[in-house]
């Protein structure tokens, strides 16, 4: 099993790809239909809120957390 801190970055870095992304999912969808554009809308937030819930998972399974703490990130 990969250590917590490892695990915690990959979420981080991962979670930070999704929420840059909203922008280009916005132009990706543009041309398709509004049912079509709200649902590839519906299905991103729903991946970053999962995203989110994960990584606050592991930080509050991290010992010595603390809630408010922000922990730093390793260099990639």
């Amino acid at each position: 099993m990969l250590p917590t801190a490892y695990r915690i970055s990959r979420v981080q870095k991962t979670l930070r790809w999704f929420e840059e992304d909203i922008p280009l999912l916005n132009m990706r969808v543009k041309d398709l239909s509004a049912e079509r554009q709200r649902s590839a809308r519906q299905f991103a937030a729903a991946v970053l809120s999962q995203t989110r819930a994960e990584l606050n998972r592991l930080l509050e399974e991290q010992p010595g957390y603390e809630a408010g703490d922000v922990p730093c990130e390793p260099a990639d």
